[in-house]
């Protein structure tokens, strides 16, 4: 070993002593903190927030935003576990993108509740089984997902903070070789992501949607061919460790920019952090330019709207509910002042919530 190298690594070694320090230092402080707290809220989604964007503001590299995100996320969970280890629902199985969701928002534990369906996730936040729910709420390719915006009308629950994660797809199976492959097994939304690369790669290949593509992989993993049939799953790199399945094509989804966006659900409201959204569902009046006047308000106070998606609201033929998203907090003076006028001229308003636009 050169004199050089062997320096670099003792300057390694010291620097880490001083972080092993300065990173208990800060758990110290972080348990006084939580002492301190009368309301017995442990996750506070926008300081973290606040935390990863002043970090990203001052990061001069050679580490990405990205990078130093992930590191200090890891760094907060451990020392929230300190006053408590949070439970958390996703959709699974293991392996799916909602895990993956949770695990960068959250850093699971061993108090993770894997549930077979969105539906089950609302209702152990719900019945208070955990601490809170991650659900996928809409994709930059495919939409919306129907099922949680209709949960979240009829639902107590209130978004306390939101996940962007891109979506890299992969093929998985237990062959070597792509071209045996017959059949294809996925979500309905993953299949329709790698559409394209499905028809010129695979193009005899039949299809067929599960309820998620971990479910996928698992099925390919427990499958056993006795008539020459070579089945794969479309799903991401974890669930092919999990499920020991060979990795035959990366990054198969048709957009390279595909991502997923999800909701953190919680029984509480989220303070502001400084860079906020605001989801609100309404309906408008029966009558010509209803709708028109009740977004008005918004428009007037300069609050900016970045989502607008339309649902059947399952209350009467052609009667359909509005999903909004708009910038800033529900406590911002500009935007209380749109909601309070918005909420006058609508026959239905409820605030989902407020939190902490996503940060990388």
């Amino acid at each position: 070993m050169s004199e050089q190298l062997k320096e670099h690594r003792n300057q390694i070694d010291a620097i880490d002593e001083q972080l092993l320090k300065l990173v208990n230092e800060r758990a110290k402080l972080a348990r006084q903190i939580g002492a301190l707290k009368d309301d017995g809220v442990i996750y506070r989604p926008e300081r973290e927030a606040q935390v990863l964007r002043r970090l990203q503001a001052n990061n001069a590299g050679p580490l990405s935003n990205e990078a130093v995100s992930n590191i200090f996320r890891g760094v907060m969970s451990n020392c929230r576990a300190l006053e408590k280890e949070l439970s958390i629902a996703f959709l699974g199985p293991l392996g799916t993108y909602s895990e993956e969701a949770a695990l960068k928002q959250f850093g699971l534990g061993k108090t993770a509740l894997v549930c077979g369906s969105i539906d089950e996730v609302f209702r152990a936040v719900e019945a208070n089984q955990v601490d809170y729910g991650v659900v996928p709420v809409e994709n930059s390719t495919e939409g919306a997902i129907g099922l949680t915006l209709d949960l979240l009308l009829s639902s107590s629950l209130k978004i306390c903070g939101e996940i962007t994660l891109p979506i890299h797809h992969c093929l998985l199976s237990k062959q070597t070789d792509i071209s045996q492959i017959s059949h294809v097994f996925s979500h309905t939304q993953s299949l329709a992501q790698c559409h394209e690369w499905l028809s010129k790669t695979l193009p005899k290949a039949e299809r067929e949607a599960v309820t998620s593509n971990a479910r996928a992989a698992q099925m390919i993993h427990d499958l056993v061919s006795t008539d020459g049939t070579f089945a794969a799953a479309i799903a991401s790199k974890r669930a092919a460790e999990l499920f020991k399945l060979n990795v035959l094509a990366e990054n198969i989804e048709d957009d390279a920019k595909n991502t997923t966006r999800f909701l953190v659900l919680g029984t509480h409201d989220v303070a502001t952090s400084g860079a906020d959204k605001t989801s609100l569902v309404m309906t408008s009046k029966n009558t010509p330019g209803a709708m028109v006047q009740l977004l008005e308000p918004l428009s007037r106070h300069g609050v900016s709207m970045t989502k607008f998606e339309s649902r059947p609201s399952k209350q009467g033929l052609w009667d359909y509910v509005f999903f909004v998203d708009i910038e800033g907090h529900q406590t911002d003076a500009k935007v209380l002042a749109a909601l309070n006028e918005c909420q006058q001229r609508a026959s239905f308003l409820k605030v989902l919530g407020s939190y902490p636009a996503a940060v990388l």
